[in-house]
């Protein structure tokens, strides 16, 4: 039998989505193809009532009400399965013979059948099951579901099927949660924006011609529709916060060993030069919360044993303490490479003035510390293997290299097949320069305590997700205001502040760039 060519395959996995979009009942309703560049008011007008209240209400008050009985789990699933397949049919664009989306697979009757069941246990026991009884998540394809697709993006990875579900799937199954929708990813897993073969491109429901972000962009697509309320990602380089950051949204990278990984897919899985990491989206700061609690509360570490021993804590409030102390928060307004452009500069501003009239709080400047030297060192530590698992995988089914895959690969001045000895050099680099910052931070500090130790220092930083806002599709090219906390492996959250103004957010164009990633980015300024 002649081995199938990726368009075919492509063309498999689209029909296998679609398939799995039509047997949503009642039936999502046609799209005229004529869309609007910002799609996100179109569910307003083809949804019932009774599903925009469901869809547009948060996750924890949602998990509040079907733990009260005031809400059914098949009512909420139905609600989100069909909104779901309505953004299906919204973020999308044309390529070639192929439509673009953000949903891999819905899952109707096993998520309705899951949902039944909660509602059986709830009639019965009069109770809940767990924190998340009844709440519909929605998961990254490339976390693992048993016996389900797993293809991390690559067209030759298409028939890959999940040996058992993520480890931390399975805390969100026994906390009662419904998965119903899997969303897109881009080729490599490797892109601040998702874009593949096997689907096209995701786009962002607020303009349809710029990117929705990656490389958990199906999930910030889907959010920013409200097609979920509480989406599953993971985050190498900023593939959770920069789709959060173009979709409106709350996301979190927990420091590395956090949250159990076991049981995704791709390439490099168990390289320990940057770490990856699963982590939240949200459409509110709670659902952040309700996440990490649940799946710390599990004690995970009982069963992934590098994941850390350290339960979520619910500490009070900084700014409610006895003894004077400010919360310390150091801003920085740029990397001292590529300059934001001015609708990021703006909510920098907005932000530090509302914190400003708060008086248990103190701003400071965060000077960058060599942000030019951590993009060296993660950019070469990304590929130890010089991207063979990458190359092989796209070259396995004759399919052609997306632009970001180029450009963060065969366009990398830093992509080399590293040795033994070349790795150790370059993880001792990475820990050099974990110490330097560390050491910037606590050259913060206004005291010492009993043994030496520093305090007083800076408590957080208030940082740009990236230089722009959802930049023009395939031209993410700078990574440096995310990549950084990966290299430092910082707990990073983003939560939204605006939207571009185009009334008051213009370009500086008297503004002399300071090098050609800077000059790149201020093109893009429009």
């Amino acid at each position: 039998m002649a081995k199938r060519s990726w368009r075919e395959v492509a063309k498999a996995a689209q029909d296998f989505r679609d398939a799995s979009i039509s047997r949503i009942k009642p039936p999502v309703s046609d799209i005229s193809p004529d869309l609007p560049r910002n799609v996100t008011h179109i569910p307003r007008e083809l949804l019932i009532q009774d599903e925009l209240l469901i869809t547009e209400t948060s996750p924890e008050e949602l998990v509040e009400s079907l733990a009260s009985g005031k809400l059914k789990s098949t009512s909420v699933v139905n609600a989100f399965l069909r909104r779901a397949g309505l953004a299906q049919k919204l973020v999308r664009t044309v390529e070639g013979p192929f439509m673009t989306n953000c949903i891999t697979e819905l899952l109707p009757e096993e998520a309705l059948s899951r949902a039944k069941y909660l509602d059986d246990y709830y009639n019965e026991h009069k109770r809940p099951i767990g924190p998340l009884h009844g709440l519909p998540i929605s998961v990254k394809e490339h976390i693992g579901m048993k016996g389900k697709g797993l293809n991390a993006g690559f067209v030759s990875w298409w028939d890959h099927k999940g040996a058992d579900d993520a480890n931390v799937l399975k805390i969100l199954w026994r906390a009662g949660c419904v998965f119903y929708a899997r969303t897109t990813q881009p080729q490599t897993l490797m892109h601040l924006e998702t874009s593949n073969n096997l689907y096209g491109v995701t786009v962002n429901p607020f303009n349809r011609g710029l990117t929705s972000g990656g490389s958990s962009g199906g999930e910030g697509a889907l959010l920013g529709l409200r097609g979920s309320c509480l989406g599953v990602g993971s985050d190498i380089g900023g593939s959770i916060r920069s789709p959060s950051a173009n979709c409106g949204l709350y996301g979190l990278r927990p420091s590395s060993y956090r949250v159990p990984i076991d049981g995704s897919s791709g390439t490099m899985l168990f390289e320990e030069q940057i770490v990856a990491v699963i982590g939240p989206l949200s459409t509110s700061l709670e659902g952040i919360k309700l996440f990490m609690k649940t799946v710390l509360s599990a004690r995970p570490w009982l069963v992934e044993p590098s994941c850390v021993p350290i339960p979520w804590r619910d500490q009070e409030s900084q700014l409610r303490t006895s003894h004077g102390k400010k919360l310390r928060i150091a801003v920085l307004w740029s990397d001292a490479i590529v300059k934001p452009h001015p609708p990021i500069t703006r909510a920098l501003d907005e932000v530090v003035a509302r914190l400003q009239s708060i008086p248990e709080v103190k701003i400071s400047t965060w000077n960058p510390y060599k942000h030019d030297e951590a993009w060296e060192i993660v950019s070469t530590i990304y590929f130890a293997d010089g991207a063979k698992e990458e190359a092989d995988a796209i070259e396995a089914s004759g399919e052609p290299w997306r632009s970001l895959s180029k450009f963060i690969i065969q366009e990398n001045p830093h992509v080399k097949h590293l040795s033994i000895e070349e790795v150790w050099y370059w993880t001792s680099r990475r820990e050099q320069y974990r110490r330097a910052y560390a050491k910037v931070w606590n050259d913060t500090a206004t005291s010492t305590g009993p043994n030496g130790e520093p305090e007083g220092m800076v408590d957080v930083i208030l940082a740009p997700v990236g230089p722009g806002a959802a930049p023009p599709l395939d031209q993410s090219k700078y990574w440096a205001y995310t990549s950084q906390w990966n290299l430092l492996d910082y707990p990073a959250l983003v939560f939204p502040v605006s939207k571009v103004d185009p009334a008051v957010d213009k370009a500086d164009e008297g503004y002399e760039p300071m090098n050609k990633q800077d000059a790149f980015n201020h093109q893009l300024c429009e």
